[in-house]
């Protein structure tokens, strides 16, 4: 299993889940060529939604995408295509995720798909929209597995309140900034709440499930693991141009081997947080200081001043420039000849 809550909450750990979702219109042979997918991209977890549409919509159910994107007027329609994946399905996934060591995940949307996907998952992902389905939170506490809680279109409150349920089953939360918007416009992603939600649940990690359209950089999800996001939610699909669903939205391999590889390169770089001189400082510490040193020659029991004087690199064994004012208007005990630095113990103190 990749993911480890207890590793998420020391610094610069991260966990990349590649959500298939539905995007495999429910094609086994899809979906096992997206895990593999996935996996070369170097994804922790490749993720799957467990629905059925009656369960989910009322046939009434208004769309509330981008229908540009995805020309589906109603929630109940959109769902019925994409729904067809049972318990058996599920399984042999899940079979398939383990065997090429990948971790397999899927949001269940109802009651009966938190029992089947139990003992196939690590962890269980709650989504934004059931945030306040307070049935389906107390069925997935009392599995005891960690849970991913994502936040889009709630209020602080009703993050407290949802928290407030799950822990009485388990501690082992991750808070996911999200905007459910589909597309996220660039403007609307808003990150800087990753820090707010870092601020307001000090005691859990921050994660972010990402729904902007992918730019080659991946800039969106890169900045929102360097701004503390540790878990990364990111839709996933082998082809970007098909139309519909969670297509056009979506990362690609390449585009999940750009944040990979960003997110290893900011592992390295961020580093430790508290500032102190590192190994590699200490030689252009030692070379790269300055010394004060005699502008020209100057006598013994000579008051110095300013104008006799300049700051030199390195620094040996000399008076460090930062004692410039100590120096200042005391006499010398010998000659200094110039571009001589001085020492302690060629100056009254």
């Amino acid at each position: 299993m990749n993911f480890n809550y207890l590793k998420l909450k020391k610094k610069n750990s991260s966990y990349v889940i590649a959500e298939i979702g539905v995007n495999h219109g429910c094609s086994i042979k899809k979906a096992k060529e997206m895990i593999s997918l996935a996996k070369k991209g170097g994804a922790d977890a490749a993720k799957f939604q467990t629905y059925k549409a009656n369960t989910l919509a009322k046939i009434n159910s208004k769309a509330y995408w981008n229908l540009s994107k995805e020309k589906t007027k109603s929630q109940h329609q959109l769902f019925s295509k994409f729904d067809k994946f049972d318990k058996e399905e599920y399984e042999i996934l899940a079979k398939y995720c383990k065997r090429i060591n990948i971790d397999f995940l899927s949001t269940p949307f109802d009651l009966d798909a938190v029992d089947f996907l139990n003992p196939l998952v690590p962890l269980f992902k709650i989504s934004s929209s059931d945030i306040t389905n307070y049935p389906l939170l107390k069925k997935i506490s009392k599995t005891k597995k960690p849970i991913l809680l994502s936040t889009g279109a709630s209020s602080i409150n009703e993050i407290r309140e949802a928290v407030k349920i799950i822990k009485s089953g388990t501690k082992k939360i991750v808070i996911m900034h999200c905007i459910l918007s589909y597309p996220t416009t660039d403007i609307n992603a808003n990150l800087n709440m990753i820090l707010d939600l870092k601020k307001t649940f000090p005691n859990y990690v921050i994660g972010y499930s990402d729904h902007t359209t992918p730019d080659k950089n991946m800039l969106s999800t890169t900045t929102a693991y360097l701004l503390g996001a540790k878990v990364i939610e990111k839709h996933f699909t082998f082809n970007k141009k098909l139309k519909g669903n969670d297509h056009y939205h979506s990362m690609d391999v390449k585009d999940l081997k750009v944040l990979k590889s960003n997110i290893y390169k900011l592992y390295k770089i961020l580093g430790i947080q508290k500032k102190k001189i590192i190994n590699c400082e200490f030689k252009s510490r030692k070379f790269a200081r300055r010394c004060i040193v005699a502008k020209k020659h100057l006598k013994k029991n000579q008051k110095i001043k300013e104008q006799d004087l300049i700051t030199l690199r390195p620094n040996t064994n000399g008076v460090p420039a930062s004692s410039w004012d100590k120096v200042i208007g005391k006499k010398l005990r010998n000659d200094i000849p110039p571009n001589k630095e001085l020492r302690w113990k060629d100056i009254y103190i």
